[in-house]
């Protein structure tokens, strides 16, 4: 891959020194490490973000479906889950 940006960043030696030894511990270069955490960084980042949309929409069917009459009441979903725990502690 050719070079199309130089990164600088400033660092405290310990964490410099720490990183360049763990980097040659691996047997690869420093660059090819931060290349990889940029990655998963950005991964990380656009996962977050797409959980993020998928709570909202959630939220939002949610919302409508109580509106639209077709939720279930808190109280019908207590008494089922009620019911559902006396049948598995009769299991045990």
């Amino acid at each position: 891959m050719p070079k199309e940006a130089v990164f600088t960043m400033k660092l405290e030696n310990s964490l410099r020194e720490g990183f360049i030894a763990a980097a040659k511990a691996s047997h690869r270069p420093a660059s090819q490490v931060m290349r990889e955490l940029m990655r998963e960084y950005i991964q990380r980042q656009n996962d977050r973000q797409a959980y993020d949309d998928w709570v909202v929409q959630k939220i939002k069917r949610g919302r409508q479906s109580i509106r639209t009459g077709e939720g279930t009441s808190n109280e019908d979903v207590e008494a089922l889950f009620a019911e559902r725990r006396t049948t598995l502690a009769g299991k045990m």
